[in-house]
């Protein structure tokens, strides 16, 4: 099994999840589902957010939708969010895309949105923090860990 500073977080923490191996380059949600053989949705995939102030916030939502960033602004009474290039995700998480995962910047400040179609699922897929691991994880252990807020951010 792939270990990272993830999965020793997670074990230090005692709690249960599965890593998964993936190709190590970037590949999308909606790849890493049919390469783990679970429906699209249920692998989540962490979309770094600006606001106007303050620290990004990762809208974690389902991988076969997008990021609805009204809907995010007026869940987090923001003025307006906004995507930032992959580059500059990169940049502010200090993760490659593709590889970006709360779970891996916890205690980095990051405000965490999970889509409210996590409650649809006891478990879901989520990146493990690189390229090439995804972590399968109990979602209210994910809500708890991060300290996410639930909100209806994404749209098909």
């Amino acid at each position: 099994m792939p270990t990272n500073n993830v999965t020793r977080f997670l074990d230090s923490r005692k709690i249960k999840y599965t890593a998964h191996e993936l190709p190590p380059e970037k590949i999308g949600a909606v790849e890493a589902a049919q390469i783990l053989n679970v429906p699209e949705a249920q692998v989540f995939k962490t979309i770094v957010t600006t606001r106007e102030k303050g620290k990004p916030v990762l809208a974690v939502i389902p991988g076969d939708r997008n990021v609805d960033l009204k809907s995010l602004a007026s869940f987090l009474n923001e003025k307006k969010m906004s995507l930032p290039t992959q580059k500059e995700a990169e940049t502010l998480t200090g993760l490659q895309a593709g590889g970006i995962s709360p779970l891996a910047l916890i205690n980095k400040g990051f405000q965490v949105v999970i889509d409210s179609a996590c409650e649809s699922y006891e478990e879901f897929f989520i990146s493990g923090g690189q390229r090439g691991i995804n972590i399968q994880i109990n979602a209210k252990d994910l809500i708890r860990l991060v300290n996410a807020k639930i909100g209806v951010i994404s749209k098909s």
